[in-house]
């Protein structure tokens, strides 16, 4: 690596780059980064990395893989380059945020209901009753303020023409938020100079946000919050057990919760205790063995019962998962027309199903350019990549599609916008996304920035940790940068 290694490289052809515009020059907001960068040597950089995987490690953010043999723990790795957002495009993303998941909630509790929006003719019937995640148990239950999504991780990504778009909405047990934290908390430790020149808006504030959202979603003072999930071999465990040691809860599995009387019980060392809310980790149809799977060691018998009772509140609340599924995607700018009468401030990106017989022709003739989903699919798998998939693999995807093609939707292969990355080669450009997290109690609050997740291969456009992906810390600022060159600001740690 030459002492000139952290000049950013320039991105590929027709990328949006997030820290160069098309002239090679750092966009504003990323001008007195950039002028840093340049003062900093590749070894004070990589000393700086080898420090972040240590400091990691030691704190055990690891994720597992299922289906690896031998060592299942990973570290993810984290990048040191943040990934900066303006403050005037972040409060557009706001926006269209709110509005986006205020839409999915209004759907959700008229599917469970009234189905106006069936009856209009906007989305097909046998979509939504015939869908594996539509909860049948759930029409007609009430749920406190109609919140069915009281925690939204919603996915976007940056085209080319600069534009941001939406690829996907994760309803049922959105992850990642631990490591937001975590990458916000070790970039304050390792670059203290940064955040005393830069005003970064704060994130460290979101367990509280979270804690105060599932409160509220109690509607009763003082309700026993727990956070239930599936056991420590769990993929997202680490998550589970942090969030619950930063909002004060208790971490349960299903073992610790008994239903008595149609009400939620913790077991603890003083006897029972009763439980109000349950922030869930772990798929509904595990939740309880009487109602969903009855192989499901995971749950507590008879919660459904008490929950539908209105003893005990689930958060996501039960069902949400129609909303969640990729064939349904398609339809929430719809969704934000018919219940907030607006336009989509956030574009969807263009989607084929594949169980309509003209898409499916077409993604079939096109699938050396398409990306094709399972509908249900996450974490990158299940997934053909066109352009960089061998002809043998597209040919032994187009057999899978064929024979059942109501499992798959296809979207074009977009360009994602780049983003400065310290790698072996330099500060090269890689691919990003950013997962912004919403919460949903009697406000709509986000924390500023998200989840920045990098394709940490040369190319590739697949950001999950599980296909070798990394995460990175993401900044919205003021346009300006240096506001604080004495080094006096607070706001950059929330204090």
């Amino acid at each position: 690596m030459s002492a000139s290694a952290l000049t950013p490289l320039p991105p590929p052809p027709g990328v949006f780059d997030e820290m160069l515009d098309a002239g090679l020059v750092p966009r504003a907001h990323y001008a007195a980064y950039a002028d840093w960068l340049a003062s900093m040597s590749p070894e004070q950089m990589a000393g700086k990395r080898a420090e972040a995987d240590l400091i990691f490690r030691r704190i055990g953010i690891t994720f597992s893989v299922y289906g690896e043999e031998g060592g299942t723990e990973r570290l993810i790795p984290s990048d040191v380059v943040p990934r900066i957002i303006a403050a005037d495009e972040w409060e557009r993303l706001e926006k269209g945020l709110v509005q986006r998941v205020t839409a999915i909630n209004r759907f959700l509790a008229d599917i469970y209901h009234g189905q106006e929006i069936l009856k209009a003719g906007l989305i097909p019937e046998d979509q939504i009753v015939a869908n594996d995640q539509f909860a049948v148990a759930m029409i007609g239950t009430k749920v406190p303020r109609d919140v069915y999504a009281h925690i939204v991780g919603v996915d976007i990504v940056r085209h080319g023409d600069g534009s941001y778009y939406v690829l996907e909405d994760n309803l049922r047990v959105p992850s990642g938020v631990s490591y937001m934290l975590s990458n916000r908390k070790m970039m304050m430790r390792l670059f203290p100079d940064l955040f005393r020149r830069y005003h970064v808006r704060p994130v460290e504030h979101y367990p509280a946000l979270l804690l105060q959202t599932l409160r509220a979603a109690a509607e009763i003072d003082s309700p026993t919050v727990v956070l239930l999930t599936p056991g420590r071999f769990n993929s997202a465990y680490f998550e589970h057990a942090f969030l619950a040691q930063q909002m004060g809860v208790e971490l349960v599995e299903g073992q610790d919760l008994f239903v008595k009387d149609a009400c939620v019980f913790m077991r603890t060392t003083d006897g029972p205790k009763r439980v109000d809310v349950i922030y869930r980790r772990l798929d509904a149809d595990f939740l309880d063995p009487l109602a969903f799977r009855p192989d499901s060691m995971l749950g507590v018998p008879g919660l459904l019962a008490a929950y539908r009772l209105g003893n005990v509140v689930i958060c996501n609340a039960v069902g949400t998962g129609v909303a969640d599924d990729k064939s349904i995607y398609p339809y929430v700018p719809e969704m934000v027309r018919f219940y907030l009468g607006e336009e989509p401030i956030l574009k969807n990106v263009p989607t084929w199903q594949c169980r309509k017989p003209d898409d499916l022709a077409h993604v079939l003739s096109r699938l050396d350019e398409l990306v094709v989903k399972e509908v249900h699919g996450a974490g990158g798998y299940g997934m053909l990549v066109g352009p960089t998939s061998s002809k043998a693999e597209i040919e032994a995807f187009r057999r899978v599609l064929i024979a059942n093609p109501g499992n798959y939707i296809a979207q074009p292969t977009l360009a994602l916008s780049s983003c400065p990355t310290f790698v072996e080669e330099g500060v090269a450009p890689r691919h990003i996304d950013l997962r912004p997290f919403v919460l949903v109690g009697r406000e709509t609050k986000i924390v500023p920035g998200g989840l920045t997740r990098v394709a940490l291969r040369r190319g590739s456009l697949v950001v999950n940790s599980s296909q070798g992906g990394g995460t990175k810390d993401t900044w919205v600022v003021d346009v300006g940068g240096d506001a604080d060159p004495d080094g006096d600001a607070t706001a950059s740690t929330g204090a």
